[in-house]
């Protein structure tokens, strides 16, 4: 007579799928300074990297309409970045919002474009966008993001959440 197979388990933690979701994940405010040009003071930069995402969470939202605006992180020491996370959202008015990424592997004297994207919202429609890209560069000094806020109507730049991974 064979022994009926033992199944091996343990639960998991609350949190356990959000940690492992976050393996490489670097502590950006702990490895780099962050330099923008400008932030709502309800809304500031730290907004972005709280942990908090999805539709409806803190975010960082510049204080001018109709301008565009940078963040740029400085890391402390060169990175290898092989994923970059954002989240931008907007659901009051109508409008297509750019989103560029750049970065720099000496010490922010050039800097080689990765990514440009455009997102159209619309209150009645698209509110809400969760973009990942791959990157796999290597020996990363600074990374410059520009947001255009009003390709398509009148707008104030904003992202929910950034994340960047090793």
């Amino acid at each position: 007579m064979s022994r009926p197979n033992i199944l091996r388990k343990r639960r998991l933690a609350a949190d356990g799928a959000a940690s492992a979701s976050a393996a490489g994940e670097l502590d950006i405010a702990g490895c780099a300074t962050i330099a923008f040009t400008s932030e709502d003071p309800l809304h500031p930069v730290e907004h972005m990297l709280d942990g908090s995402s999805g539709p409806g969470a803190t975010r960082w939202i510049s204080a001018r309409a109709d301008t565009i605006e940078q963040i740029l992180i400085e890391f402390d020491k060169p990175q290898i970045l092989s994923r970059l996370v954002y989240e931008v959202e907007e659901a009051t008015r109508e409008r297509t919002q750019e989103v560029r990424v750049e970065v720099s592997e000496d010490g922010g004297r050039t800097y080689r474009q990765f990514l440009i994207q455009e997102y159209n919202f619309s209150p009645a429609g698209a509110t809400f966008q969760h973009e990942q890209q791959r990157l796999n560069v290597r020996h990363v000094s600074h990374l410059q993001l520009t947001i255009v806020p009003n390709k398509n109507g009148s707008g104030i730049a904003t992202l929910t959440a950034l994340r960047l991974f090793a």
